[in-house]
């Protein structure tokens, strides 16, 4: 009986707070919620002081705990009775809040400026806090994340400048950006960062332990400096290491397991004597540098290493030096061999480039982002001596959050604001509609834009300046005409002295989920004078809802602006050309792109109206008069029918049309990949059949 008066008690005291209008919840509530407070809000006051708010409950007070960063020691500061609290004496803390009635329940979530500006799983560490609560963090999202190939977390760990205790581990999984915010990766130090395969290990032919890292996608860690012996970053596509200070070696695979290929830039590799034991064999194994081991292939670009070890299909160094650790006079441009005994591309130069712009925190502890400026011919790091860019203050952007819509994010557009998308998903019911002049679009966390109504997820107007980094674009269950599209069709306006920026962006056709995803072309360039860096632009060939008439998508990229320059171009498994290149005078540095594995028969896969068996990879056009390309790889893999790929690559035989270092290789299943390019090179029928031609131009082949 006295439980039931209880219940009665509490449901006439909720009645009459409804009627009165007072928005509260009820003490009753709290026995089955040892957190109640809800909806935790902060703001910074112009007078210097800083608000938090909350929704009230039901009698008892409120003890405020303050910290001098988000993850340090909280101590009480007050004791309110209001659901406010207003801080006079304010530098930049974060807050805890607690209710207290018959007794004090348990802390609520963290709030500050930078929750309530990057959202909950923006983590941002200062050397203030604690060394086991920051493990604990990374700790608990590597758990949800390094076998989440297709989870819908979406995390940024950042580090405030400073030295962080050697022994922080940062284990990176799927959907994680690892990055340092200062200018330099010198102003922050930790002890390591690893990207490790042992989620997916199985059994090599051998029968010894496959770390295997072929599905080790879209993670990035960047801007930072590690000092431990050895760092492992065994990874695929979709992620990438820049801007990095790594005091020791580097291993690209996880003990030998397979891996398939990453980005590497704006980065140094000091490399130091170290042996360790070898967990198959028992033997201390002496190392230095950087180990490639089984990557199939990769891309270093402005990269300084004392050495590299390691050599299978297809590595392309474009503006990087080698120099040992014993002989500092002797700097070459890569490593020791030359194709095809070797699969090294070596360039001198990098004609012309720009770094991503990142989030940074300034000396004053303002946050902006840092734009880095355009190099020309450029060899190593941007960041050895001064800096050359342009800190952009974090007032001139709109800090977008996954609930706004894209009426919202475009309204903000409009008034001249650049854009910063926090970590997670994006449902778009219209494009992101880019039209201003050096337009920033930075991504955080793998913030991942996904259209719902059949339309695009981002355009951008034919202007110069813009720059678009560190974005996932999948497609939606409705199909679109395109994910992204630079530039106006048809449009040839000049962005010489101010190029556009496409800096580590991704796009995905299914997979993610019970939505198959569809798209005609995932991403467009029309504009010229584009610089793509990092590009992985995947229809996906595994996980649900997959199959060739299932996630269809025709192209992966269409070319059509003159003067772009790519680097790092990965695009794999479409229906036709995986790449389309109209636009004259393009570079491509390094390109790999598997075939699609799914083709159910010879009559499906044709080309040139079904007169040429399958279809190129990439396909440079008849008309284009000038187009240069280091490093080709593309590979089959036919799976699921007995077909035969004609060419893997098809160009304009043509003066000034130039191919170096071009290979296809057979990975498995049937048919075969007949000539490499055109109807030159031999063909691979057998599983590991590799062939190689040094050079081509205007039909003409040096093997």
């Amino acid at each position: 009986m006295k439980g039931i008066k209880r219940s009665i008690l509490s449901l006439m005291l909720v009645l009459a707070l409804v009627v009165s209008g007072v928005s509260v919840m009820p003490v009753k509530a709290l026995e089955l919620n040892a957190n109640p407070i809800t909806n935790l809000k902060f703001v910074e006051n112009s007078n210097g002081s800083c608000t938090i708010t909350w929704d009230k409950l039901s009698g008892g007070s409120y003890n405020i705990y303050k910290a001098k960063s988000r993850y340090a020691k909280y101590s009480k500061v007050a004791t309110v009775s209001d659901s406010a609290y207003t801080d006079t004496d304010y530098n930049g803390e974060y807050y805890k809040v607690s209710y207290v009635s018959d007794k004090e329940y348990e802390l609520s979530t963290p709030i500050s400026y930078e929750i309530q500006t990057f959202g909950l799983n923006t983590n941002i560490f200062e050397p203030t806090d604690s060394t086991s609560e920051i493990q604990s963090c990374i700790n608990n999202i590597y758990k949800k994340t390094e076998a989440g190939q297709f989870i819908s977390d979406r995390n940024a760990l950042m580090f405030a400048p400073g030295n962080y205790s050697k022994d922080i581990n940062v284990e990176v999984g799927f959907y994680t950006q690892v990055a340092g915010l200062g200018i330099s990766p010198e102003n922050t130090v930790i002890g390591n960062i690893n990207c490790k395969a042992e989620w997916m290990k199985g059994k090599k032919y051998d029968g010894s332990v496959n770390y295997n890292a072929l599905c080790n996608f879209w993670r990035s860690v960047e801007n930072l400096t590690t000092t431990a012996n050895s760092t492992m970053w065994a990874v695929s596509q979709a992620t990438s290491m820049r801007r990095m200070n790594i005091k020791g070696n580097l291993d690209l695979h996880h003990q030998g397991g397979y891996a398939s290929g990453g980005f590497l830039a704006d980065t140094k590799v000091a490399g130091r004597k170290y042996t360790y034991k070898d967990q198959k064999t028992g033997k201390q194994i002496d190392t230095e540098g950087i180990s490639a081991g089984s990557q199939q292939q990769w891309i270093s670009r402005n990269t300084e290493m004392n050495r590299w070890d390691g050599s299978v299909w297809n590595y392309v160094f474009v503006g990087c030096s080698v120099a040992s650790l014993y002989d500092k006079t002797n700097i070459s441009n890569g490593p020791n061999g030359e194709w095809p005994y070797l699969s090294f591309t070596k360039v001198s130069e990098t004609p012309e480039c720009q770094e991503k712009p990142f989030l940074m925190k300034n000396d004053d502890g303002k946050y902006g982002v840092y734009v880095p400026a355009v190099r020309k011919n450029s060899t190593g790091v941007s960041w050895a001596n001064e800096n050359e860019g342009e800190f952009i203050d974090l007032d001139r952007f709109y800090v977008a959050k996954p609930s706004d819509s894209a009426t919202k994010i475009n309204d903000e557009l409009k008034t001249g604001k650049n854009l910063i998308l926090t970590p997670g998903i994006y449902n778009l019911s219209q494009a992101i509609n880019i039209t201003n002049e050096n337009t920033i679009v930075l991504g955080l966390g793998y913030a991942t834009l996904e259209p719902v109504n059949g339309n695009q997820c981002m355009t951008v107007s034919n202007v110069g300046g813009v720059k678009i980094a560190g974005v996932l674009f999948d497609a939606g269950a409705k199909k679109s005409s395109a994910l992204l599209t630079v530039g106006t069709s048809g449009d040839k306006t000049s962005h010489k002295d101010n190029p556009i920026l496409l800096s580590d962006t991704f796009y995905r056709v299914g997979g993610a989920d019970s939505n198959p995803g569809k798209v005609t072309t995932c991403v467009i360039i029309n504009s010229s004078d584009v610089i793509g860096d990092n590009f992985w632009v995947w229809r996906a060939d595994h996980s649900t809802n997959v199959g060739w008439d299932v996630n269809t998508a025709t192209n992966g990229i269409i070319i059509n602006g003159d003067n772009v320059t790519m680097y790092g171009l990965f695009v794999e498994h479409f229906k036709e050309y995986q790449t389309i290149w109209n636009g004259e005078n393009g570079k491509l540095f390094f390109y790999q792109s598997e075939l699609p594995y799914d083709v159910p028969k010879q009559e499906a896969y044709k080309s040139h109206n079904g007169k040429v068996n399958g279809c190129a990879s990439i396909k440079v056009v008849d008309s284009v008069k000038k187009f240069e390309s280091y490093g080709i790889g593309v590979y089959c893999y036919n799976r699921d029918s007995d077909i035969d790929i004609t060419s893997a690559v098809e160009v304009p035989d043509r003066k000034g049309v130039k191919l170096h270092n071009t290979c296809t290789v057979k990975l498995n299943g049937q048919g075969q990949i007949s000539h490499i390019i055109n109807k030159s090179g031999t063909a691979t029928e057998n599983l590991g059949d590799a062939c190689r031609i040094r050079e081509y131009e205007n039909g003409i082949i040096i093997q």
